[in-house]
Protein backbone atom coordinates (compact mmCIF):
# COMPACT_ATOMS: atom_id res chain seq x y z
CA UNK A 1 0.00 0.00 0.00
CA UNK A 2 1.44 3.36 -1.39
CA UNK A 3 -0.07 6.06 1.00
CA UNK A 4 -0.30 10.12 0.38
CA UNK A 5 1.77 10.96 2.84
CA UNK A 6 4.87 8.29 1.73
CA UNK A 7 4.31 10.35 -1.83
CA UNK A 8 5.04 13.13 -0.83
CA UNK A 9 7.42 12.61 1.46
CA UNK A 10 9.57 10.89 -1.15
CA UNK A 11 9.13 14.06 -3.41
CA UNK A 12 10.15 16.23 -1.18
CA UNK A 13 8.93 19.55 0.46
CA UNK A 14 10.64 21.68 -2.28
CA UNK A 15 8.03 20.55 -4.59
CA UNK A 16 4.69 19.38 -2.88
CA UNK A 17 3.36 20.65 0.26
CA UNK A 18 0.73 18.82 1.80
CA UNK A 19 -2.59 21.12 3.19
CA UNK A 20 -4.84 18.44 3.62
CA UNK A 21 -3.93 14.63 4.31
CA UNK A 22 -7.18 12.46 6.23
CA UNK A 23 -6.41 9.41 8.18
CA UNK A 24 -8.56 7.57 5.83
CA UNK A 25 -7.04 8.58 2.62
CA UNK A 26 -7.03 5.62 -0.22
CA UNK A 27 -3.94 4.41 -1.33
CA UNK A 28 -2.27 5.84 -4.66
CA UNK A 29 -2.35 3.78 -7.96
CA UNK A 30 -1.80 6.39 -10.37
CA UNK A 31 -1.24 9.54 -11.48
CA UNK A 32 -3.96 11.51 -13.97
CA UNK A 33 -4.00 14.38 -15.17
CA UNK A 34 -6.81 17.00 -15.38
CA UNK A 35 -6.79 18.10 -19.33
CA UNK A 36 -8.69 21.60 -19.74
CA UNK A 37 -11.67 21.74 -21.29
CA UNK A 38 -12.21 18.02 -21.15
CA UNK A 39 -14.57 15.49 -18.79
CA UNK A 40 -12.30 13.50 -16.53
CA UNK A 41 -12.98 9.81 -15.62
CA UNK A 42 -10.87 8.79 -12.63
CA UNK A 43 -10.14 5.29 -10.56
CA UNK A 44 -9.88 4.59 -7.07
CA UNK A 45 -6.18 6.16 -5.97
CA UNK A 46 -5.34 8.20 -8.46
CA UNK A 47 -3.93 11.28 -7.81
CA UNK A 48 -5.00 14.10 -9.56
CA UNK A 49 -2.84 17.33 -11.00
CA UNK A 50 -5.20 20.45 -11.99
CA UNK A 51 -2.88 21.68 -14.65
CA UNK A 52 -5.91 23.35 -16.17
CA UNK A 53 -7.55 24.90 -13.04
CA UNK A 54 -6.68 28.06 -13.05
CA UNK A 55 -9.31 29.55 -10.28
CA UNK A 56 -10.72 28.42 -6.84
CA UNK A 57 -14.26 27.65 -8.66
CA UNK A 58 -13.02 25.21 -10.99
CA UNK A 59 -10.60 23.84 -8.23
CA UNK A 60 -13.91 23.34 -5.71
CA UNK A 61 -14.93 21.54 -8.59
CA UNK A 62 -12.40 19.07 -9.67
CA UNK A 63 -11.86 18.04 -5.79
CA UNK A 64 -15.26 17.24 -5.29
CA UNK A 65 -15.33 15.55 -8.74
CA UNK A 66 -12.73 13.57 -7.54
CA UNK A 67 -13.64 12.89 -4.44
CA UNK A 68 -16.67 11.51 -5.76
CA UNK A 69 -14.84 8.82 -7.98
CA UNK A 70 -12.27 7.80 -4.95
CA UNK A 71 -9.72 9.65 -5.93
CA UNK A 72 -6.58 9.98 -3.46
CA UNK A 73 -5.51 13.73 -3.69
CA UNK A 74 -5.95 16.35 -6.38
CA UNK A 75 -2.27 18.33 -6.33
CA UNK A 76 -2.90 22.94 -7.11
CA UNK A 77 -0.49 25.48 -7.82
CA UNK A 78 -0.54 28.51 -5.40
CA UNK A 79 -2.01 30.63 -5.01
CA UNK A 80 -5.40 28.49 -5.97
CA UNK A 81 -4.58 25.66 -3.83
CA UNK A 82 -4.13 27.95 -0.60
CA UNK A 83 -7.85 29.43 -1.30
CA UNK A 84 -10.30 29.17 1.26
CA UNK A 85 -12.72 28.09 -0.66
CA UNK A 86 -10.58 25.32 -1.77
CA UNK A 87 -9.54 24.21 1.32
CA UNK A 88 -12.73 23.63 2.46
CA UNK A 89 -14.05 21.50 -0.11
CA UNK A 90 -11.29 19.33 0.05
CA UNK A 91 -12.18 18.88 3.97
CA UNK A 92 -15.83 18.51 2.74
CA UNK A 93 -15.36 15.58 0.38
CA UNK A 94 -12.50 13.95 2.71
CA UNK A 95 -9.97 14.15 -0.10
CA UNK A 96 -6.14 14.76 0.31
CA UNK A 97 -4.97 18.75 -1.11
CA UNK A 98 -1.83 18.69 -2.09
CA UNK A 99 -0.08 22.19 -3.30
CA UNK A 100 3.03 21.75 -6.04
CA UNK A 101 5.47 24.38 -5.94
CA UNK A 102 4.79 27.16 -8.86
CA UNK A 103 7.93 26.83 -10.86
CA UNK A 104 7.50 22.91 -11.15
CA UNK A 105 6.87 21.67 -14.99
CA UNK A 106 3.81 19.71 -14.25
CA UNK A 107 5.63 17.04 -16.93
CA UNK A 108 8.16 16.54 -14.62
CA UNK A 109 6.14 16.28 -12.21
CA UNK A 110 4.16 13.44 -13.48
CA UNK A 111 7.56 11.73 -14.17
CA UNK A 112 8.44 11.83 -10.34
CA UNK A 113 5.32 10.98 -9.06
CA UNK A 114 5.15 7.83 -11.33
CA UNK A 115 8.81 7.01 -10.48
CA UNK A 116 7.88 7.20 -7.02
CA UNK A 117 4.95 4.91 -7.14
CA UNK A 118 7.04 2.03 -9.05
CA UNK A 119 9.88 2.74 -6.40
CA UNK A 120 7.18 2.35 -3.53
CA UNK A 121 4.74 -0.13 -4.80
CA UNK A 122 5.71 -3.92 -4.15
CA UNK A 123 6.65 -5.25 -7.68
CA UNK A 124 8.34 -8.34 -6.98
CA UNK A 125 6.81 -10.05 -9.41
CA UNK A 126 8.01 -8.15 -12.13
CA UNK A 127 11.80 -7.78 -11.08
CA UNK A 128 12.67 -11.10 -13.13
CA UNK A 129 11.75 -9.28 -16.34
CA UNK A 130 12.46 -5.72 -15.33
CA UNK A 131 15.95 -4.20 -13.85
CA UNK A 132 14.19 -0.95 -13.99
CA UNK A 133 17.07 0.62 -16.30
CA UNK A 134 14.90 2.67 -18.69
CA UNK A 135 12.78 3.78 -15.70
CA UNK A 136 16.31 5.14 -14.58
CA UNK A 137 16.74 6.95 -17.55
CA UNK A 138 13.62 8.84 -17.44
CA UNK A 139 13.96 9.80 -14.05
CA UNK A 140 17.13 11.63 -15.41
CA UNK A 141 15.03 13.28 -17.51
CA UNK A 142 12.91 14.59 -14.40
CA UNK A 143 16.12 15.55 -12.11
CA UNK A 144 17.09 17.78 -15.47
CA UNK A 145 13.85 19.15 -15.73
CA UNK A 146 14.06 19.77 -12.40
CA UNK A 147 17.80 21.72 -12.08
CA UNK A 148 17.20 22.91 -15.71
CA UNK A 149 20.23 21.41 -16.54
CA UNK A 150 21.88 18.07 -18.76
CA UNK A 151 22.63 15.14 -15.58
CA UNK A 152 24.15 11.82 -14.16
CA UNK A 153 23.13 9.39 -12.78
CA UNK A 154 26.84 7.50 -11.32
CA UNK A 155 27.00 4.76 -8.99
CA UNK A 156 30.36 4.87 -6.14
CA UNK A 157 32.50 3.67 -8.96
CA UNK A 158 31.61 6.97 -11.30
CA UNK A 159 30.14 4.21 -13.36
CA UNK A 160 27.37 6.00 -15.79
CA UNK A 161 23.96 4.36 -14.72
CA UNK A 162 21.69 6.65 -16.37
CA UNK A 163 21.60 10.59 -18.12
CA UNK A 164 18.98 13.28 -19.45
CA UNK A 165 18.85 14.72 -22.65
CA UNK A 166 20.68 17.87 -23.96
CA UNK A 167 24.23 16.17 -23.17
CA UNK A 168 24.64 18.42 -26.15
CA UNK A 169 24.98 20.99 -24.19
CA UNK A 170 28.01 19.87 -22.25
CA UNK A 171 31.36 19.92 -22.27
CA UNK A 172 34.06 17.56 -23.83
CA UNK A 173 34.63 16.17 -20.50
CA UNK A 174 30.60 15.22 -20.23
CA UNK A 175 30.91 13.71 -23.66
CA UNK A 176 33.52 11.61 -22.95
CA UNK A 177 31.83 10.16 -19.74
CA UNK A 178 28.46 9.41 -21.29
CA UNK A 179 30.34 7.67 -24.50
CA UNK A 180 33.06 5.60 -21.81
CA UNK A 181 29.93 5.29 -19.29
CA UNK A 182 32.60 6.33 -16.54
CA UNK A 183 34.41 9.62 -16.03
CA UNK A 184 37.85 9.63 -17.22
CA UNK A 185 40.32 9.07 -15.32
CA UNK A 186 42.08 12.64 -15.96
CA UNK A 187 38.87 14.00 -14.85
CA UNK A 188 38.38 12.20 -12.02
CA UNK A 189 41.76 13.07 -10.70
CA UNK A 190 40.92 16.69 -11.05
CA UNK A 191 37.88 16.36 -9.17
CA UNK A 192 39.35 14.38 -6.52
CA UNK A 193 42.03 17.12 -6.20
CA UNK A 194 39.27 19.55 -4.92
CA UNK A 195 38.02 17.02 -2.51
CA UNK A 196 34.75 16.52 -4.01
CA UNK A 197 34.92 12.90 -3.49
CA UNK A 198 35.63 13.58 0.09
CA UNK A 199 32.47 15.49 0.56
CA UNK A 200 30.19 12.97 -1.24
CA UNK A 201 31.49 10.19 1.14
CA UNK A 202 30.47 12.97 4.12
CA UNK A 203 27.83 14.99 3.25
CA UNK A 204 24.21 15.09 2.15
CA UNK A 205 24.12 18.63 0.89
CA UNK A 206 25.10 19.67 -2.95
CA UNK A 207 28.71 20.05 -3.55
CA UNK A 208 29.20 23.02 -6.62
CA UNK A 209 32.12 22.86 -8.38
CA UNK A 210 33.18 25.88 -10.34
CA UNK A 211 34.45 25.67 -14.03
CA UNK A 212 38.18 25.08 -14.65
CA UNK A 213 40.84 25.81 -16.90
CA UNK A 214 40.47 23.26 -19.38
CA UNK A 215 36.75 24.36 -19.70
CA UNK A 216 35.52 22.08 -17.64
CA UNK A 217 32.02 23.79 -17.29
CA UNK A 218 30.96 23.95 -13.59
CA UNK A 219 29.12 21.01 -12.06
CA UNK A 220 26.22 20.79 -9.67
CA UNK A 221 26.65 17.17 -7.75
CA UNK A 222 24.25 15.53 -5.08
CA UNK A 223 25.31 12.40 -2.98
CA UNK A 224 22.46 9.61 -3.35
CA UNK A 225 22.11 8.08 0.44
CA UNK A 226 19.67 5.78 1.68
CA UNK A 227 19.57 4.95 5.14
CA UNK A 228 23.51 6.49 5.67
CA UNK A 229 24.74 4.49 2.85
CA UNK A 230 26.32 6.35 -0.24
CA UNK A 231 24.69 4.79 -2.97
CA UNK A 232 25.72 7.24 -5.85
CA UNK A 233 25.77 10.51 -7.00
CA UNK A 234 24.30 12.90 -9.27
CA UNK A 235 26.16 15.30 -11.51
CA UNK A 236 24.29 18.41 -13.14
CA UNK A 237 26.20 20.51 -16.01
CA UNK A 238 25.44 24.15 -14.66
CA UNK A 239 26.22 27.31 -16.34
CA UNK A 240 27.21 29.02 -13.12
CA UNK A 241 26.37 28.88 -9.28
CA UNK A 242 22.51 28.22 -8.85
CA UNK A 243 19.80 29.40 -6.43
CA UNK A 244 19.91 27.86 -3.45
CA UNK A 245 15.92 26.90 -4.62
CA UNK A 246 17.00 25.26 -7.45
CA UNK A 247 20.14 23.16 -5.39
CA UNK A 248 17.42 22.13 -2.65
CA UNK A 249 14.73 21.06 -5.96
CA UNK A 250 17.89 19.07 -6.90
CA UNK A 251 18.78 17.22 -3.52
CA UNK A 252 15.30 16.49 -2.90
CA UNK A 253 15.57 14.35 -6.07
CA UNK A 254 18.07 12.35 -4.46
CA UNK A 255 15.75 9.95 -2.05
CA UNK A 256 13.66 8.95 -5.50
CA UNK A 257 17.46 8.04 -7.25
CA UNK A 258 17.98 6.03 -4.13
CA UNK A 259 15.11 4.19 -4.05
CA UNK A 260 15.70 3.28 -7.80
CA UNK A 261 19.55 2.47 -7.51
CA UNK A 262 18.10 -0.04 -4.11
CA UNK A 263 15.27 -1.91 -6.41
CA UNK A 264 18.42 -2.41 -9.15
CA UNK A 265 20.79 -3.51 -7.19
CA UNK A 266 18.28 -6.04 -5.50
CA UNK A 267 17.26 -6.88 -8.96
CA UNK A 268 20.98 -7.46 -9.75
CA UNK A 269 21.65 -9.44 -6.76
CA UNK A 270 19.13 -11.69 -7.00
CA UNK A 271 19.63 -12.38 -10.65
CA UNK A 272 22.96 -12.97 -9.61
CA UNK A 273 22.33 -15.26 -6.77
CA UNK A 274 20.10 -17.51 -8.77
CA UNK A 275 22.89 -17.30 -11.61
CA UNK A 276 25.36 -18.71 -8.64
CA UNK A 277 23.14 -21.31 -7.56
CA UNK A 278 22.29 -22.23 -11.33
CA UNK A 279 26.23 -22.49 -12.00
CA UNK A 280 26.80 -24.13 -8.76
CA UNK A 281 24.38 -27.45 -9.84
CA UNK A 282 26.19 -27.41 -13.24
CA UNK A 283 29.71 -27.77 -11.38
CA UNK A 284 28.42 -30.42 -9.35
CA UNK A 285 26.72 -32.24 -12.10
CA UNK A 286 22.83 -31.88 -10.62
CA UNK A 287 21.22 -29.44 -13.21
CA UNK A 288 19.88 -29.23 -16.64
CA UNK A 289 22.18 -29.12 -19.39
CA UNK A 290 19.27 -27.11 -21.42
CA UNK A 291 18.38 -25.03 -18.31
CA UNK A 292 21.83 -23.49 -17.73
CA UNK A 293 22.69 -23.31 -21.41
CA UNK A 294 19.51 -20.91 -22.01
CA UNK A 295 19.43 -19.17 -18.18
CA UNK A 296 23.22 -18.60 -18.09
CA UNK A 297 23.88 -17.77 -21.53
CA UNK A 298 26.09 -20.19 -22.61
CA UNK A 299 26.23 -21.67 -26.45
CA UNK A 300 26.37 -24.75 -27.74
CA UNK A 301 30.30 -25.19 -27.70
CA UNK A 302 32.80 -27.04 -25.99
CA UNK A 303 33.93 -24.82 -22.48
CA UNK A 304 36.15 -25.28 -19.08
CA UNK A 305 35.60 -24.79 -16.10
CA UNK A 306 38.48 -22.61 -14.31
CA UNK A 307 39.28 -22.38 -10.68
CA UNK A 308 41.09 -19.38 -9.17
CA UNK A 309 42.39 -19.26 -5.74
CA UNK A 310 43.86 -16.17 -4.10
CA UNK A 311 45.94 -16.69 -1.04
CA UNK A 312 48.34 -14.99 1.06
CA UNK A 313 48.88 -11.58 2.60
CA UNK A 314 46.22 -9.83 4.77
CA UNK A 315 43.11 -12.20 5.08
CA UNK A 316 40.94 -9.05 4.01
CA UNK A 317 43.08 -7.97 1.03
CA UNK A 318 42.55 -11.47 -0.23
CA UNK A 319 39.11 -11.47 0.17
CA UNK A 320 39.37 -7.96 -1.59
CA UNK A 321 41.11 -8.91 -4.35
CA UNK A 322 38.62 -12.34 -4.52
CA UNK A 323 35.83 -9.99 -4.98
CA UNK A 324 37.77 -7.65 -8.03
CA UNK A 325 38.32 -10.59 -9.60
CA UNK A 326 34.70 -12.00 -9.72
CA UNK A 327 33.34 -8.33 -10.54
CA UNK A 328 35.74 -8.62 -13.27
CA UNK A 329 34.66 -11.73 -14.35
CA UNK A 330 31.39 -11.11 -14.51
CA UNK A 331 31.80 -7.44 -16.79
CA UNK A 332 33.89 -9.62 -19.05
CA UNK A 333 37.90 -10.79 -18.85
CA UNK A 334 37.81 -12.91 -21.89
CA UNK A 335 34.85 -13.70 -23.53
CA UNK A 336 32.59 -13.23 -20.54
CA UNK A 337 32.72 -16.52 -18.88
CA UNK A 338 30.28 -16.97 -16.15
CA UNK A 339 31.62 -16.77 -12.82
CA UNK A 340 30.67 -17.84 -8.84
CA UNK A 341 32.49 -18.12 -5.60
CA UNK A 342 32.49 -21.87 -3.82
CA UNK A 343 34.19 -22.59 -1.05
CA UNK A 344 36.71 -19.49 -1.12
CA UNK A 345 37.58 -20.42 -4.90
CA UNK A 346 36.43 -18.83 -7.84
CA UNK A 347 34.74 -20.84 -10.37
CA UNK A 348 34.32 -19.90 -13.91
CA UNK A 349 32.82 -21.05 -16.51
CA UNK A 350 34.15 -20.19 -20.71
CA UNK A 351 34.37 -20.92 -24.07
CA UNK A 352 37.66 -23.10 -24.91
CA UNK A 353 38.00 -20.67 -28.03
CA UNK A 354 37.89 -18.01 -24.76
CA UNK A 355 40.46 -19.44 -22.96
CA UNK A 356 43.59 -17.94 -24.48
CA UNK A 357 42.06 -14.68 -23.62
CA UNK A 358 40.82 -15.39 -20.06
CA UNK A 359 44.48 -17.15 -19.23
CA UNK A 360 45.94 -13.98 -20.32
CA UNK A 361 44.26 -11.62 -17.93
CA UNK A 362 44.99 -14.24 -15.68
CA UNK A 363 48.86 -14.41 -15.73
CA UNK A 364 49.04 -10.35 -16.32
CA UNK A 365 46.45 -9.83 -13.01
CA UNK A 366 48.60 -8.02 -10.11
CA UNK A 367 48.51 -9.95 -7.01
CA UNK A 368 48.15 -7.91 -3.61
CA UNK A 369 51.38 -5.75 -2.34
CA UNK A 370 50.73 -7.49 0.80
CA UNK A 371 51.64 -10.56 -0.53
CA UNK A 372 48.90 -12.13 -1.66
CA UNK A 373 49.33 -15.27 -4.79
CA UNK A 374 47.01 -15.96 -7.30
CA UNK A 375 46.98 -19.40 -8.63
CA UNK A 376 44.43 -20.54 -11.71
CA UNK A 377 44.12 -23.79 -13.16
CA UNK A 378 41.47 -24.79 -16.12
CA UNK A 379 39.71 -28.32 -16.61
CA UNK A 380 39.89 -29.72 -20.18
CA UNK A 381 37.56 -28.90 -22.52
CA UNK A 382 33.84 -30.57 -22.90
CA UNK A 383 29.92 -30.17 -23.56
CA UNK A 384 27.67 -28.55 -20.95
CA UNK A 385 26.88 -31.74 -18.89
CA UNK A 386 30.43 -32.71 -18.71
CA UNK A 387 31.45 -29.21 -17.11
CA UNK A 388 31.17 -31.07 -13.72
CA UNK A 389 34.26 -33.48 -15.08
CA UNK A 390 36.13 -30.21 -15.74
CA UNK A 391 35.49 -28.87 -13.08
CA UNK A 392 37.12 -32.29 -11.05
CA UNK A 393 40.19 -31.70 -13.48
CA UNK A 394 40.20 -27.73 -12.36
CA UNK A 395 40.73 -28.93 -8.74
CA UNK A 396 43.27 -31.54 -9.63
CA UNK A 397 45.27 -29.43 -11.25
CA UNK A 398 45.25 -26.45 -8.81
CA UNK A 399 46.32 -29.16 -5.99
CA UNK A 400 49.49 -29.58 -8.25
CA UNK A 401 50.29 -25.37 -8.19
CA UNK A 402 49.46 -25.43 -4.41
CA UNK A 403 51.98 -28.36 -3.98
CA UNK A 404 54.40 -26.01 -5.67
CA UNK A 405 54.79 -29.28 -7.77
CA UNK A 406 55.02 -26.71 -11.00
CA UNK A 407 55.96 -23.58 -11.06
CA UNK A 408 53.35 -21.31 -13.32
CA UNK A 409 50.69 -19.49 -11.62
CA UNK A 410 47.91 -20.54 -14.15
CA UNK A 411 47.71 -24.20 -15.76
CA UNK A 412 45.45 -26.37 -17.93
CA UNK A 413 44.92 -29.82 -17.28
CA UNK A 414 45.72 -31.23 -20.31
CA UNK A 415 49.10 -29.12 -20.37
CA UNK A 416 49.72 -30.64 -16.98
CA UNK A 417 49.14 -34.35 -17.78
CA UNK A 418 52.69 -35.51 -16.98
CA UNK A 419 52.38 -34.17 -13.45
CA UNK A 420 48.97 -35.49 -12.88
CA UNK A 421 50.34 -38.67 -13.93
CA UNK A 422 52.70 -38.97 -11.77
CA UNK A 423 51.01 -37.77 -8.79
CA UNK A 424 48.20 -39.73 -9.25
CA UNK A 425 50.75 -42.95 -8.82
CA UNK A 426 52.77 -41.71 -6.03
CA UNK A 427 49.36 -41.30 -4.29
CA UNK A 428 48.14 -44.78 -5.04
CA UNK A 429 51.82 -46.31 -4.31
CA UNK A 430 51.60 -43.85 -1.03
CA UNK A 431 48.38 -45.85 -0.14
CA UNK A 432 49.95 -49.08 -0.64
CA UNK A 433 53.29 -48.09 1.42
CA UNK A 434 55.12 -48.86 -1.66
CA UNK A 435 58.20 -46.67 -0.51
CA UNK A 436 58.54 -48.79 3.18
CA UNK A 437 59.56 -51.90 1.12
CA UNK A 438 63.22 -52.73 0.51
CA UNK A 439 66.93 -50.83 1.32
CA UNK A 440 64.86 -47.31 0.57
CA UNK A 441 64.06 -47.37 4.12
CA UNK A 442 67.80 -47.53 5.11
CA UNK A 443 68.97 -45.02 2.85
CA UNK A 444 66.28 -42.00 3.90
CA UNK A 445 67.59 -42.81 7.80
CA UNK A 446 71.30 -41.99 6.97
CA UNK A 447 69.71 -38.98 5.47
CA UNK A 448 67.99 -37.89 7.85
CA UNK A 449 71.20 -37.95 10.58
CA UNK A 450 73.83 -37.01 8.14
CA UNK A 451 72.27 -34.61 5.93
CA UNK A 452 74.49 -36.53 3.30
CA UNK A 453 71.39 -36.14 0.33
CA UNK A 454 71.91 -39.55 -0.89
CA UNK A 455 68.00 -39.90 -1.56
CA UNK A 456 67.93 -36.97 -3.86
CA UNK A 457 71.22 -38.11 -5.78
CA UNK A 458 69.65 -41.51 -6.30
CA UNK A 459 66.26 -40.04 -8.11
CA UNK A 460 68.30 -37.50 -10.04
CA UNK A 461 70.50 -40.42 -11.20
CA UNK A 462 67.92 -42.70 -11.91
CA UNK A 463 65.42 -39.53 -13.73
CA UNK A 464 68.69 -39.13 -16.05
CA UNK A 465 70.04 -42.59 -16.84
CA UNK A 466 73.50 -42.30 -18.55
CA UNK A 467 73.98 -38.57 -18.32
CA UNK A 468 75.58 -37.85 -15.24
CA UNK A 469 76.10 -34.24 -15.68
CA UNK A 470 72.43 -33.46 -16.03
CA UNK A 471 71.90 -35.07 -12.86
CA UNK A 472 74.58 -33.23 -11.54
CA UNK A 473 72.84 -30.08 -12.71
CA UNK A 474 69.81 -30.66 -11.21
CA UNK A 475 71.54 -31.56 -7.97
CA UNK A 476 73.51 -28.11 -8.53
CA UNK A 477 76.74 -30.01 -7.12
CA UNK A 478 79.78 -31.46 -9.75
CA UNK A 479 79.55 -34.47 -11.55
CA UNK A 480 82.70 -36.06 -9.74
CA UNK A 481 80.48 -35.16 -6.87
CA UNK A 482 77.48 -36.88 -7.79
CA UNK A 483 80.03 -40.02 -8.97
CA UNK A 484 80.83 -40.33 -5.24
CA UNK A 485 77.47 -39.65 -3.73
CA UNK A 486 76.76 -42.70 -5.82
CA UNK A 487 79.86 -45.00 -4.71
CA UNK A 488 79.16 -44.06 -1.22
CA UNK A 489 75.37 -44.87 -1.39
CA UNK A 490 75.87 -48.06 -2.79
CA UNK A 491 78.27 -48.85 -0.24
CA UNK A 492 75.68 -48.08 2.80
CA UNK A 493 72.86 -50.07 0.61
CA UNK A 494 73.56 -53.03 -2.02
CA UNK A 495 71.66 -52.73 -5.06
CA UNK A 496 71.57 -53.90 -8.26
CA UNK A 497 71.91 -50.45 -10.80
CA UNK A 498 72.59 -52.46 -13.25
CA UNK A 499 68.88 -54.65 -12.89
CA UNK A 500 65.54 -52.81 -14.83
CA UNK A 501 63.41 -54.16 -12.26
CA UNK A 502 65.19 -52.99 -9.23
CA UNK A 503 65.61 -49.64 -10.87
CA UNK A 504 61.93 -49.68 -11.88
CA UNK A 505 60.86 -50.19 -8.18
CA UNK A 506 63.42 -47.23 -6.89
CA UNK A 507 61.54 -45.12 -9.36
CA UNK A 508 58.29 -46.11 -8.05
CA UNK A 509 59.51 -45.60 -4.18
CA UNK A 510 60.96 -42.26 -5.07
CA UNK A 511 58.35 -41.51 -7.22
CA UNK A 512 55.61 -42.02 -4.65
CA UNK A 513 58.04 -40.07 -2.27
CA UNK A 514 58.13 -36.82 -4.29
CA UNK A 515 54.94 -36.59 -5.91
CA UNK A 516 51.84 -37.50 -3.17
Amino acid sequence: MVSVRSVVDRVGPTLLHALQVPDDSPAVADVVIAEPGGGLTLAAGDLVLGVATTGPEDAAELVKHSAEQGAAAVLLKPPVAGKIQVKRAAKAAGIALIQVHAATSWAQLVWLLRTVLDALADESENLENDTGSGDLFRLADAVASVVDAPVTIEDTNSRVLAYSARQDLTDPARVATIMGRRIPDDVLARFRSRGVFRELSRGRQTIFVPAQRDGTLPRLIVPIRMGGELLGSMWAVVAGPVSDERAAAFADAAPVVALHLLRRRAYTDAQRRASAELLRGVLEGRANPRKAMAELDLSDEPHRVVVIEVTGGDGRDAEGLRLALLERLSQGIGRRPVATELGGLLYAVVPDRGWAGLREALVTQPTSKRGGTLRAAAGAPGEIGDLSTSRAQADEALGLLRAEILDERVITFDEAWTALALHRGATAAVAAKVAELGPLGALRAHDETSKAGYTDTLYEWLRHPGDPRAAARELRIHPNTLRYRMRKLLELVPLDLDDPDVRLALITQLVALRWS
